[in-house]
């Protein structure tokens, strides 16, 4: 046997090896990632944590974890609270919007232009029996029949949600008490594969576009969500913690707040509350204004030398590929794509001979 033929088996040795491993683990592939991000983005403060315990490892590592999971769960458990509160008359909502239809609100007459257009569409639509059923062309919609039902199938998403939580932040205590010995092996390998001068200049690109991820769409729409928040508890909206937690979670994705404010005006608008509505609403696109277009840019764009074009594109493109994970993979892969495009000038740059 040649070397080359040598070589080529093997390469189809460590690929079966990598895909089977993947396919094994592949339901767990996505917490794991979810962990991998939220360990890069407060490496910092484990160093950090690690310096002020005597270079303690397993101490530092569930420190921080605690830390990470507190700050995370805590608004989550609240709003989950105030869910399970709503939970029942919103299930009979559900289940007798989809059984018997939804009738039309008579407001809607009121809306320029478009109003008639609206109510005649909600008429054939949501206000027909099973009407929520084929507008979603979900079959699992269609069998809700009754709230029991509603509430069971809602119930299962959210448990299995929080057990992905729950690994993932198992996967993170790992990741932190094992994160050096990862990252030098990860090192190895990429100095192997494309060289060492080549690793390492993409190497520290990635950190970098993580963090800057995170604080430009996590802190940002959690910001968002509080200031709005706010506005709605001044506004009398029923439940006002429970949308401002809905809307702290859709600002994360860059144009998804309107979608959260706008039903909060909607709602006051049918509750008879004009003013109130128009107030919220005006206040979500000054937040929205300020945030999309001057904080996120700036946080994330000035971390990662990255145009305004490539950061917008590598958010969007990649919720639309991967879903929620892909605004934080997209700015990375987009990041990694303008090194690759400069790579001269950037080793010339950041690793001098």
């Amino acid at each position: 046997m040649t070397e080359t033929q040598r070589s080529a088996l093997s390469v189809c040795f460590s690929l079966a090896i990598i895909l089977f491993a993947l396919f094994v683990t592949q339901h767990f592939v996505l917490p794991l990632l979810w962990a991998a991000i939220l360990c890069i983005a407060t490496w910092p403060l484990y160093r950090r944590a690690l310096s002020l315990t005597g270079k303690r490892e397993i101490l530092s590592a569930a420190l921080v974890t605690i830390l990470a999971a507190t700050v995370f769960i805590t608004p989550l458990a609240l709003g989950l609270a105030q869910a399970a509160r709503q939970a029942p008359a919103l299930a009979q909502l559900v289940a007798s919007a989809n059984t018997e239809g939804l009738a039309a609100p008579e407001w809607l007459h009121r809306i320029p232009l478009v109003g008639d257009a609206i109510y005649n569409w909600w008429l054939a639509t949501l206000g027909q029996p099973h009407g929520l059923a084929h507008l979603l062309e979900d079959g699992s919609v269609g069998r809700m029949q009754s709230a029991s039902e509603v509430l069971k199938r809602v119930g299962s998403g959210v448990m299995h949600r929080l057990v992905d939580i729950a690994f993932a932040f198992l996967c993170l205590f790992f990741f932190y008490k094992d994160g050096r010995a990862l990252q030098d092996q990860t090192d190895a390998i990429g100095s192997h594969l494309i060289g060492a001068r080549r690793w390492t200049l993409y190497s520290l690109k990635v950190p970098t576009a993580v963090r800057a991820t995170v604080n430009g769409l996590v802190l940002v729409g959690l910001a968002e969500g509080v200031l709005l928040g706010i506005g709605y508890q001044f506004a009398g909206v029923p439940s006002a913690v429970l949308w401002a937690a809905a809307t702290g979670v859709l600002a994360i994705i860059p144009f998804g707040a309107p979608l959260a404010f706008g039903a909060v005006a909607a709602l006051l608008v049918y509750q008879g509350n004009t003013a109130a509505a128009a107030a919220i609403f005006a206040l979500g696109m000054v937040v929205l204004f300020v945030a999309d277009h001057f904080v996120r840019p700036t946080i994330i764009g000035n971390a990662t030398k990255l145009p305004f074009l490539a950061v917008l594109l590598g958010i969007l493109g990649g919720v639309e590929t991967l879903g929620l994970i892909g605004l934080f993979v997209g700015p990375v892969v987009m990041t990694l794509f303008v090194t690759l495009w400069h790579e001269e000038k950037q080793f010339r740059r950041a690793v001098p001979e």
